[in-house]
């Protein structure tokens, strides 16, 4: 049987509620939504969908980096926007985060009502090692 792990940084924000931020189980990483949350002030990062979606990826840089991960072993990502209208701007700064990856993960991107502390981006991934 696997064992389950979590993970946790103080390098990312903390969780805001019953979760970890990450768990890893087997040889899978699964990272709970991060948003723009500056870990440090605890502030929300940045005014635009695309400013907040690079918090969120400098966030999941962090929890992956504390289980011995980094983005180029993400498999699947999916993408939560407040406005679907900001998909172009969001998808710059994604493509940009996985520049470096061999292989481009599976995504979903979807509009939802509202999303945490009314930010504009949520993102969550799934890695492997």
């Amino acid at each position: 049987m696997n064992k389950i792990v979590g993970i946790q940084t103080d390098k990312a924000p903390a969780a805001i509620g019953p979760y970890s931020q990450a768990v890893s189980v087997g040889d899978f990483v699964f990272a709970s939504g991060q948003i723009p949350v500056d870990p440090a002030t605890g502030a929300i990062d940045g005014t635009s969908a695309a400013q907040q979606a690079a918090r969120c990826f400098s966030n999941i840089r962090q929890v992956l980096g504390e289980a011995g991960l980094d983005l180029t072993r993400v498999v699947k990502a999916t993408v939560f926007l407040a406005d679907m209208n900001d998909f172009a701007s969001v998808n710059e700064v994604y493509a940009e985060a996985f520049r470096d990856s061999p292989v481009l993960p599976a995504r979903s991107a979807v509009q939802v009502a509202r999303l945490p502390k009314d930010v504009k981006v949520e993102i969550e991934v799934i890695a492997v090692r």
